[in-house]
């Protein structure tokens, strides 16, 4: 569970810096007052002690009148009330708390000013159904998203942004929205577009790229912990598993709307006429750990329920429900029988299989392309009778032709069976088309799932005692609806799924549509709204702009749950337009960035570097989805297996050379490149990527042999577009190398020193012609320019 710096400096007594009061300058009950309450006072005055008589856990109790006709807190009268007194003292024999720091000054006030507006016990913001706020007054023109932000802005002293010049701007949007950098053509037609529309033009083509779905759908990816293995000693492959990432590229290529992709995801397989992709969405249960071979099956049983319930807390929900795994907690109202509920919802789903995975269990046939399982039913009914009937008419010909001869065939009778025959043709290659393929999917054990009972301290072992059985339900602290639970007419599983799915897809739910316009928010700009992504609770981050945050999923779900529209909005904002560059008056006043005064500069992720590297050499390979590929792996890391190469492939060249993204997850074995610039782990929900700096990146760069490989087919391609070998074509083959990698123009000042390092590694290090411009093409690999978005 992810602790936020403002409730840190709660629990600890610290004042709250200028950056995080000037966020949320109103006192917030869930945030700034049941925190401290929480840790200071609930040893002795909470649920399970009441010294004096006080109780600070329920407003009630904590508003009454003691035996000494005193009242802890008197709502709307902070003079009258006790508490305040007690806290505000200096006096050690009266103060509280009577141990440890006294409070801040910061957490005193706090406390009065809650007091006097009225010691309003409210829930946490998260846990409330968000509102449409009004759109700050602006100029008519202005994107609504700006409007918040400049009013941030103002409301601090902040300065509204520059913008970024346009280069940068289209490198930035290019890689956020598709993950590679603009082609040459593409940047000389934005930097010679001088009309209003130009920004908006690119965004649309932008989204409307295959590249798209694929750079998104890694981000999905992270959340889900997608990987191809099952890890442990074997870290056996899981059969189709890729089926289910094509799947996820594929619905955000289509703009599936989000409430629809959820459905699939969570309960596709209980749809009334599934397609292919709603039954492979299903996969999503199986991309988790699974040990087959577990020294205790019934822990890993629950083990994998928890991490079924994990998942789709922090990535649908934004909710760690799995910290309440063992027992409540004083302060996080997510409890004991909430996990225990959600663990019911799931508890039918069969394993993967019992030492051996099953495929009776795992695997599916699927319907062929856009059909249901009905339609495909029917198809296939309908192509096995004309089959018949075609086959029928030719053996009835036929049999004419063994009684009388080919003479008494006349000419109609001879036109016929040509005709069945180029029928009976056709229809075996529409047979053959319509073979039924296999998808990675989820199954249950049938209508009736099993009693699920709370296990205190996680111990599955535990006595199974009446008054601890749990039905599906879930987290109540959201108000939600007793769950309408229907069981699928086919009899294959219990219905639970669908109503968790319906519910969590449901506009009235008052976390999906924040969490995930909160997720597009963080992979524009860097970092959420709420910087806890995965964490919405008590626990987590508060938001920084918590009106645009509630503006943002309010218009998502107006506008059809659709992923493209929101994009846009953001993409067009000035916001997002932004130049990176300091401030510094701005920079004093908010280092953090909190308020968005500029666009913060990053790094690609280490799938943007390896298929950046592929465009610029010219190797790059677009072809779109498919069986994972494998990358050339060094033998040293081959080694580190137990069985050395086990489970990993050899792929042609021009597939290894395809996006990252169809790379095979192997758990036990990942990609050097892609694991030096923090890959994410593929064991558990990723929301948000380290970006570390470390001694293998720069080894790996400038040694690998991935690079010098890459460098030598760069080289080839600068030497082949530049022409020549002579002097002067060495600065005409620095200058392509340089316009290739960089997509700008070189300037006469880098060509030079490029070509005086080419001679030095001729003149000095005794280095060929050839491998000297290989060298230098490795340079160019090297740069920060290359390597970082403004």
């Amino acid at each position: 569970m992810r602790i936020s710096v403002t409730v840190l400096a709660l629990l600890a007594g610290w004042p709250l810096t200028a950056t995080c009061r000037a966020a949320a300058p109103d006192v917030d009950f869930a945030r700034d007052i049941q925190p401290v309450l929480a840790r200071r006072c609930y040893a002795c005055h909470g649920p399970d002690t009441h010294e004096g008589g006080l109780r600070l856990d329920d407003r009630d109790s904590a508003t009454a009148a003691l035996d000494s006709g005193a009242r802890a807190i008197v709502p709307g009268d902070a003079a009258a009330s006790e508490m305040l007194a007690r806290i505000s003292s200096t006096d050690p024999d009266t103060c509280m708390p009577p141990e440890g720091a006294r409070l801040s000054a910061a957490d005193i006030a706090a406390f009065e000013k809650w007091i006097a507006s009225g010691a309003t016990w409210q829930s946490h913001w998260a846990f409330r159904s968000p509102k449409r706020p009004p759109v700050p007054a602006a100029a008519p023109t202005t994107n609504p998203v700006d409007a918040f932000i400049e009013a941030g802005l103002a409301a601090r002293g902040l300065p509204t942004p520059a913008l970024a010049d346009k280069a940068g701007l289209l490198r930035r949007a290019t890689y956020g929205v598709t993950g590679l950098p603009p082609t040459a053509k593409e940047m000389a037609d934005f930097m010679a577009d001088d009309s209003p529309s130009a920004w908006e033009k690119v965004v649309d083509r932008l989204l409307a790229s295959p590249h798209y779905g694929e750079q998104w759908a890694r981000h999905w990816l992270d959340l889900v912990r997608y990987a191809d293995t099952n890890s442990f000693e074997r870290d056996g492959a899981k059969p189709h598993a890729w089926r289910y990432r094509d799947y996820v590229i594929r619905s955000f290529n289509g703009d599936k709307p989000y409430d629809r992709f959820v459905l699939e995801q969570l309960a596709g397989d209980e749809l009334a006429d599934p397609t292919a992709d709603a039954l492979v969405a299903t996969g999503y249960y199986r991309l988790g750990l699974w040990d087959d071979e577990p020294a205790d099956k019934v822990q890993a049983r629950y083990d994998w329920l928890d991490d079924v319930v994990s998942t789709t807390g922090q990535a649908f929900l934004g909710l760690t429900i799995n910290c309440a795994r063992c027992h409540d907690h004083k302060i996080d109202p997510i409890t004991l029988r909430d996990y225990y509920g959600m663990v019911a919802i799931f508890h039918n789903v069969t394993p993967m299989g019992d030492r051996q995975m099953n495929p009776a269990f795992i695997e599916r046939l699927l319907p062929p392309g856009e059909a249901t399982v009905s339609e495909a039913k029917h198809r296939a009914e309908e192509v096995e009778r004309r089959l018949a009937e075609a086959k029928s008419n030719i053996d009835a010909i036929g049999k004419r032709l063994q009684e009388h001869g080919e003479q008494a065939l006349d000419e109609l009778t001879r036109t016929d069976l040509a005709g069945w025959k180029e029928i009976l043709v056709t229809l075996e290659a529409e047979k053959a088309r319509d073979v039924p393929t296999k998808g990675l999917v989820v199954s249950e054990h049938g209508r009736e799932a099993p009693e699920t009972f709370i296990f205190y301290r996680g111990n599955p072992h535990a006595d199974k005692k009446p008054e601890n059985r749990v039905e599906p339900t879930f987290p109540q602290v959201l108000s939600p609806p007793v769950p309408q639970i229907e069981p699928p007419a086919d009899g294959r599983s219990t219905g639970r799924r669908s109503a968790l799915a319906k519910w969590i897809a449901s506009p009235g739910n008052p976390l999906t549509a924040r969490v995930f316009v909160n997720r597009v928010w963080q992979y524009h700009f860097g970092r959420g709204i709420v910087r806890s992504p995965n964490n919405f609770g008590l626990m987590g981050d508060p938001p920084t702009h918590p009106e645009l945050l509630d503006w943002l999923a309010t218009e998502f779900v107006a506008g059809g749950w659709r992923m493209k529209s929101l994009h846009k909005l953001i993409l067009m904002s000035r916001a997002y337009r932004a130049s990176a560059r300091a401030v510094p008056d701005a920079l004093a006043k908010d280092p953090l960035n909190d308020s968005f005064w500029r666009f913060d500069m990053r790094r690609l992720t280490a799938e943007e570097l390896r298929d950046s590297i592929h465009v610029a050499s010219g190797a790059f390979n677009p072809k779109m989805f498919g069986p994972g590929v494998y990358p050339a792996m060094p033998q040293a890391v081959l080694a580190t297996q137990s069985r050395p190469g086990d489970g990993w492939g050899n792929s042609p060249q021009e597939e290894q050379a395809r996006r990252s993204v169809y790379v095979h997850v192997k758990r036990s074995l990942i990609t050097p490149l892609l694991a030096d610039f923090d890959l994410a782990d593929p064991d558990t929900s990723c929301p948000v990527r380290f970006v570390t700096t470390q001694p293998t990146q720069a080894l790996g760069m400038m040694n690998g042999d991935f690079l010098h490989a890459q460098a030598r087919v760069f080289a080839e391609r600068v030497r082949r577009e530049a022409g020549g070998t002579n002097a002067d074509q060495t600065a005409a083959m620095v200058r392509r190398a340089i316009e290739v990698a960089l997509v700008r123009p070189a300037d006469d000042g880098e060509v030079r020193r490029g070509v005086a390092l080419v001679e030095t590694l001729e003149s000095k290090d005794g280095v060929g012609p050839a491998r000297a411009l290989e060298l230098y093409c490795l340079m160019v690999l090297n740069l920060n320019e290359f390597a970082y978005l403004d």
